[in-house]
């Protein structure tokens, strides 16, 4: 996949360079062609004038003029089209490498998308095998029905996600706003990831009664995606923090965890569409490139911002702002 993208870059670059020395040949030889043409025609010109007319000095005089004139009318005819040729050629080639990047990311979501999806159907149907084939103690069954249902909501989840970033892309989702208790709708989703991950620890302080104008679907998505990203990066034996706090008429909700951070330079680039840090071979946590992304979108449609931050020693803080608004 890598060397697929530097060898593509690397022929856009050639193409690219040759294309434009080759217009930029062409201008110098079109200027060169015309100021030789221009030269022309003033010797001509004054070889037909008569050295004895009593005008003949102002006559040699306005056709050297003439042919100044021509030289910087030419001068910035290409200065004019060299500059246009640079700047469509600059956009020309950031618009190819935009083109292979979001390509190459597409191919890492697609691979993502397949590994996650056949995750959780082989292990659902290996579950039910077991429980069709087996006879099984009741305490077995009830854990195979446990870990079915976590990978069906796990599949779920998934299949909402490309939903939701297809319409959002699309601008085919309707947003129905109204007034949310964001206190009411961050503790249901941390009792759900409670009762789905009942061996991770969360530490959380919820302020009560913080009210704030939004779609309650898309703010459950957006909180229970920040914490399952936490869970993913987080050592299974790390605390996942969750905070929801009310400042200066702001609702600020933060999600925050011990895993392995993110480089200063990534820390924008992670709320674009399909981006993952390295490639899907070398990455252990499983993802698509969509949640985070998603996350902003939201964010943004409810009119507030997403950041990172470090926590130091280690892991990040993603921080959610709302204004809180009534109706």
């Amino acid at each position: 996949m890598i060397r697929s993208v530097k060898k593509k870059f690397l022929l856009i670059t050639i193409v690219y360079w040759f294309l434009l020395l080759y217009m930029i040949a062409a201008l110098i030889w079109w200027f060169v062609a015309l100021n030789h043409q221009n030269n022309d025609m003033a010797d001509l010109r004054l070889a037909e004038l008569n050295k004895d007319d009593p005008a003949y000095l102002n006559k040699v005089e306005k056709i050297n003029d003439a042919q100044q004139r021509k030289i910087t009318q030419y001068i910035g005819e290409g200065t004019t089209f060299l500059a246009l040729i640079l700047i469509g050629a600059v956009f020309v080639y950031r618009a190819a490498r935009k083109q292979i990047k979001l390509s190459a990311q597409q191919q890492n979501f697609m691979m993502a998308v397949t590994h996650e999806l056949k995750t959780p159907i082989a292990i659902t149907q290996l579950n039910l095998e077991t429980l069709q084939k087996r006879k099984l103690e009741e305490d077995k069954q009830q854990k195979l029905i446990a870990n079915t249902l976590q990978e069906a909501n796990r599949l779920n989840s998934l299949c909402n996600n490309i939903l939701l970033a297809a319409q959002l892309d699309g601008g085919a989702y309707n947003s129905t706003k109204h007034e949310v208790n964001f206190t009411d709708l961050i503790e249901g989703c941390i009792d759900n990831c409670i009762s789905r991950f009942p061996q991770r620890n969360f530490q959380y302080n919820i302020q009560e009664r913080i009210y704030i104008i939004g779609e309650e679907l898309l703010l459950q998505m957006l909180v229970n995606n920040l914490i399952e990203n936490a869970i993913k990066y987080s050592p299974k034996t790390a605390t996942i923090g969750i905070a929801l706090t009310q400042q200066n008429k702001q609702a600020i909700f933060a999600v925050t965890d011990e895993g392995f951070g993110i480089a200063n330079e990534e820390k924008k680039k992670i709320f674009e569409k399909f981006y993952r840090a390295g490639n899907e071979n070398t990455r252990a946590a499983k993802g698509t490139g969509l949640g985070l992304y998603l996350c902003k979108k939201i964010v943004e449609d409810h009119n507030g911002y997403i950041s990172v931050t470090d926590n130091l020693p280690q892991g990040s803080i993603f921080t959610a702002t709302f204004k809180i608004e009534h109706e």
